[in-house]
């Protein structure tokens, strides 16, 4: 029996090591004193389009219409995120995404802080409208002959 014991403490050793010193691994980020998880709210349709409606008031002049960062409100000097490329430089998950709208891009907040007027609903239908607006450009660029 002990020999069975001794067995299962290396394996649970291992187990802790993945969820301890894995952070990479955990879709969750904290603002303040919360921890933000995976995205609560499913990505549907009237989440999508809800988000749009967000994006186009508070995200489109500078990230552009369809999201490729080509926006014309920029301040100067800086250049608006991609959001249909491959490679997100502030974040991959959706609490990235949302802890990035939420709280800006420090130190030089070459992204504004959106969390004192977006609600938090509103920012988790733009995560999930940006989702479905990079899924399309993936599909319709993969689609072509």
């Amino acid at each position: 029996m002990s020999g069975g014991l001794s067995a299962f403490f290396p394996i649970l050793g291992i187990v802790l090591a993945v969820f301890v010193f894995a952070p990479e691994m955990d879709a969750t980020e904290s603002i303040g004193n919360r921890v933000l998880q995976d995205n609560p709210i499913p990505r549907t349709e009237e989440s999508v389009s809800a988000g749009r409606v967000v994006y186009a008031r508070y995200c489109r002049a500078c990230h552009g219409r369809g999201g490729k960062g080509d926006g014309g409100a920029a301040p100067p000097g800086s250049q608006p995120s991609n959001l249909l490329d491959n490679e997100w430089d502030y974040g991959e998950t959706d609490a990235e995404i949302f802890k990035t709208i939420w709280e800006g891009v420090p130190p030089d907040m070459v992204m504004a802080a959106w969390g004192e007027r977006i609600s938090e609903e509103d920012t988790w239908n733009v995560v999930n409208y940006l989702r479905d607006l990079a899924e399309s450009a993936f599909e319709e660029e993969y689609s072509r002959p």
